[in-house]
């Protein structure tokens, strides 16, 4: 899986900067603005039946925010400057869509992802002090450091899941 799935946040990378550099490659969206790159986010969640936080059963959607000029033939454009770059079978799994999260509870998680655990526990604690319930056990991931660049214990990750009032 982890090699997978550093193939695709290197094609939704590629794609972003793409979209973000169309103005020095001669093509202006409507709309454009100068902006940063937002940072990568995940959706995850368990297959079903599977106990515990086993990371070969974890089903994944990864995702970044685009800039609110996007639009799917801009992506298009896009998906053609990277041919050279990102093979043909990651450029096909791109797909531009709006999501709608609703109602969630987050939290700023410092350090290894390992430890993620800890702070959903505070988290849940929360919502049973605040008459809150969690909807499921999929959540979002926000990846606010480069995991590359930065020692485990030193990550931030915005943690994030749907709730509703009891």
């Amino acid at each position: 899986m982890h090699h997978f799935f550093s193939e695709l946040v290197t094609a939704l990378y590629a794609t972003s900067y793409a979209i973000k550099m169309m103005p020095k490659k001669g093509v202006t969206p409507e709309g454009y603005y100068d902006y940063t790159v937002f940072p990568l986010e995940g959706f995850w969640s368990l297959e079903a039946g599977s106990i515990g936080l086993d990371k070969d059963q974890l089903i994944y959607k990864i995702m970044i925010r685009q800039p609110d000029f996007m639009t799917s033939e801009l992506l298009e454009i896009a998906r053609e400057s990277i041919a050279k770059k990102v093979p043909a079978e990651h450029r096909e799994q791109l797909k531009f869509e709006e999501i709608t999260e609703g109602l969630n509870l987050q939290m700023l998680h410092l350090g290894s992802y390992d430890d993620e655990p800890a702070t959903f526990a505070k988290m849940e604690a929360f919502c049973a002090e605040n008459n809150l319930e969690r909807l499921s056990k999929n959540h979002k991931e926000i990846y606010l450091s480069d995991a590359s660049k930065v020692a485990p214990e030193k990550l931030k990750t915005t943690l994030r899941f749907q709730i509703k009032y009891k």
